[in-house]
């Protein structure tokens, strides 16, 4: 199921960030708590009025030097125009209406995409005034709005969600396995497409972005049936777009958002950069199965300890991800191949794993004996009940006295032992505190 999109738009310093940061509340902050995910984010998700949508933050994608800044609004503006269901405009009252905005409101006219009109920085009632001007833009009614102190982020929302369409199913049975296969640019994930269906379906070049969109190839073995969203195409031709990487991870979040196993392969030959944390980050915040995939094993000068090392190498670069298994393979010689797909059947049965409550619970009391819960200000937290919400991923609420004193590390502690108890594997595994009512 894809969530539509909306996408923010609008050039430098308007506060972009700030209103995609309301909109998406605190959950990324939570995650990032957690060593290893990256703080740089563009992309996330919320919901208004029951409606789920991602978001992207178009402000997060920049070109160095300040007489590049045109060019950058205006590659944010092709971006949002290509990704998006429903664009928000934003621009900024104390500043008034400049001939960037004009600039980005044309190309936003020419692409027929929905628009609503943001205008912030209208701190107090004395600068609905300045919103006046915005009208000249042609997109009706400017939604007067403040970043900084919350103001009509609601009347922003209501307007943005009754323009997006509604959630489509992909129509795949639910016993197919929806599997992408993310990664930069040249990693190979075309050869593995062709590898895993033995014929040449997808175009390979060595050139980045040879092929454009995501592609779709549903295939069988051995009974199960696959479907393979392959985004060989998460970065398009042109030299703006090979100036950021930041835009072969947004290419890939609609990938991540349809699947259930994500594959996230890794160049074996020039190893572990920034932009594989990324894509991974991605996946792991989406809740969905992920295996590490090292391709271009065989041109790796090897040893007995090349694997071993390799692999503590992804340990230490993804502490974030320490459950997802690691397949080393060469998608050109098909060395290892066969290796795949048993781990993609097996991640995929433990993210839709569901525990019985009495065995989930035996095995929180048998941890809490082990190492009871910690105390706050002389108050302890107490552990009631335990109970599965959801799959994909397993979703764990664990009831207590008070959710403020359950710490991270102790939820950390609860979530090991689960895992050892169970297998857990592939599959990141959410734990939620709530209190226990009184009438319980």
């Amino acid at each position: 199921m894809a969530r539509p999109v909306i996408a923010i738009v609008g050039r430098p310093n308007v506060g972009k960030s700030t209103i995609f940061n309301r909109v998406i509340g605190d959950r990324l902050a939570i995650v990032e708590d957690k060593p290893g995910v990256t703080r740089d984010r563009l992309y996330g998700t919320g919901e208004w009025n029951g409606k789920p949508f991602s978001i992207i933050d178009t402000g997060g994608i920049e070109i160095d030097g300040e007489d590049e800044i045109m060019k950058s609004v205006r590659m944010q503006a092709e971006l949002a125009i290509e990704e998006a269901d429903v664009i928000i405009f934003m621009a900024d009252a104390k500043s008034g209406l400049t001939h960037a905005d004009d600039e980005v409101a044309q190309m936003l006219f020419r692409s027929g995409k929905p628009v609503v009109l943001a205008v912030n920085k209208v701190d107090n009632q004395g600068r609905m005034d300045e919103v006046y001007e915005f009208y000249g833009l042609g997109f009706g009614e400017p939604i007067a709005i403040s970043g900084s102190h919350g103001l009509g982020i609601g009347d922003l929302l209501d307007a943005a969600v009754s323009l997006l369409p509604e959630q489509t199913d992909d129509g795949y049975d639910e016993d197919v396995i929806r599997v992408a296969l993310i990664g930069r640019p040249n990693v190979g994930k075309s050869s593995l497409v062709n590898a895993l269906l033995g014929e040449d379906r997808v175009i390979v070049s060595n050139v980045a972005g040879t092929t454009r969109d995501a592609i779709d190839t549903p295939f069988e073995r051995d009974g199960q049936r696959y479907v393979l969203i392959d985004t060989a195409g998460m970065r398009k031709r042109g030299k703006v777009y090979e100036s950021t990487e930041k835009y072969s991870v947004m290419r890939a979040m609609k990938a991540i958002e349809r699947a259930d196993v994500v594959c996230v392969l890794i160049n074996g030959e020039e190893g572990i950069i920034e932009q594989d944390k990324h894509i991974a980050g991605y996946a792991h915040e989406a809740g969905k199965a992920s295996i590490f995939v090292v391709n271009k094993w065989d041109v790796v000068d090897k040893d007995e300890k090349t694997m071993q090392n390799f692999s503590q190498n992804i340990r230490d670069h993804f502490l974030f991800m320490s459950y997802a298994p690691i397949v080393y393979l060469s998608a050109l010689t098909k060395q290892r191949l066969q290796k795949l797909l048993p781990v993609v059947n097996h991640v995929s049965e433990q993210h839709a794993m569901r525990i019985q409550t009495h065995l989930l619970n035996d095995v929180i009391s048998d941890a809490v004996a082990i190492n009871p819960p910690p105390s706050d200000k002389g108050k302890r937290l107490r552990i009631n009940y335990v109970t599965q919400v959801a799959i994909k991923p397993p979703t764990i609420v664990v009831f207590v006295n008070d959710p403020e004193i359950m710490h991270f590390s102790y939820e950390r502690y609860l979530e090991n032992k689960i895992r050892a108890a169970f297998n857990f594997e592939g599959t990141p595994i959410r734990i939620f505190s709530r209190r226990k009512s009184e009438e319980d």
